[in-house]
């Protein structure tokens, strides 16, 4: 029996707006220009559940879809940044700035911590050296969530669930392994043209950057928990995985692989785990890599030279000049071929 055409909109969400595609205030049924991060979250939450009741029946492929321009939505409108230029496009027009409350005015006004303990948590991270929202989970003053929500928000960011929104497959094989399990973040989606990931801090510059490289696009973070990255991390970049980069056709394709899954490859793949690339070196390390390199043809070329003056090895002319040239030139030509190998050594 054919499936009956279902307007998602209208019978899941009761929304009645004849214009299509909704905007994202429609889409959550929000006021234009809810400017509450609570209010946005709790609608999206609360639709997000309902939508959810409908993944394992006939409109599974629906209701997926809807959840993504739910969350997507959710993600846009708790960002400050992309929620600004998202107004802007509606029409809204934009007064002054409105000043950002700080974490520590969020953490006393959500009742997190006490306004007479916040002195000395401070003085507690300060004296650690670790962040304010870091200390306040270590001294157990709030949930991973609720904490975590507040540092979100006090600089601009979306918070999310992982588990909720859920990793792009397409997009975590692309990434190598070691760069996300060091600097602690999951790909969650591309949208609007944008690379949206996921980690407990912004990610630093130097990653965002290789990331832009990969994906042609810009990166945006998002914040989660500690414990949500750290599930995702295990899932999908487990110590023991590898991360294969084929550029048959010019581009970087690439597969996060664990030994279990190694073993039912064939000879041809595992010919391209043995030839795995390394993260691209460091400007620091290209520097070490020359100097390192200068270094053994220097000394390559005075030890030559030096054995061959003194040992006179070998004799080729009596003319004390011209065998100083000959001594050079050997030395000259051994002293390249060892800095050449030791270039390739600090290459790989």
């Amino acid at each position: 029996m054919a499936k009956v055409p279902i307007d998602v909109y209208k019978s899941w969400l009761k929304i009645d707006a004849e214009n299509r595609p909704l905007d994202f205030y429609q889409l959550l049924r929000l006021g234009r220009f809810e400017d509450d991060i609570a209010k946005i979250r709790k609608n999206y939450h609360v639709l997000n559940e309902h939508v959810r009741k409908f993944a394992a029946g006939d409109y599974m492929e629906e209701s997926q879809k809807l959840l993504n321009e739910l969350a997507k939505a959710m993600l846009c409108l708790t960002d400050t940044a992309r929620k600004l230029e998202y107004d802007i496009s509606l029409g809204r027009k934009v007064g002054g700035a409105k000043a950002r409350r700080s974490l520590e005015e969020i953490l006393i006004s959500n009742q997190i911590v006490p306004a007479e303990r916040m002195k000395q948590i401070k003085g507690y991270a300060d004296s650690i050296g670790i962040d304010l929202q870091e200390a306040v989970l270590q001294q157990k003053l709030g949930t991973q969530e609720t904490v975590m929500l507040a540092y979100a928000e006090s600089i601009g960011v979306p918070f999310v669930s992982v588990d909720e929104i859920g990793v792009d497959e397409t997009i975590a094989v692309q990434i190598n392994p070691n760069t996300a399990r060091h600097h602690s973040f999951v790909p969650l989606m591309i949208d609007r043209g944008q690379l949206l990931i996921a980690s407990p801090k912004p990610v630093n510059p130097d990653v965002e950057e290789e990331l832009r490289m990969i994906f042609e696009v810009p990166v945006r973070s998002t914040i989660c928990t500690v414990a949500e990255v750290n599930a995702a991390i295990a899932k999908y970049y487990p110590k023991n995985a590898v991360q294969l980069i084929r550029k048959n056709d010019g581009t970087n394709a690439a597969a996060t692989k664990t030994p279990q899954q190694k073993q039912t490859q064939t000879k041809t793949t595992t010919k391209t785990i043995n030839e795995t690339p390394v993260t691209p070196m460091s400007d620091e390390d290209k520097k070490k890599r020359f100097q390192t390199t200068l270094v053994v043809f220097n000394f390559t070329v005075m030890l030559i030279c030096v054995t061959l003056v003194t040992t006179n090895i070998p004799p080729l002319s009596k003319n004390t000049f011209l065998q100083l040239v000959v001594d050079g030139s050997i030395g000259v030509i051994v002293g390249l071929i060892t800095g050449f190998i030791t270039w390739n050594k600090l290459s790989k």
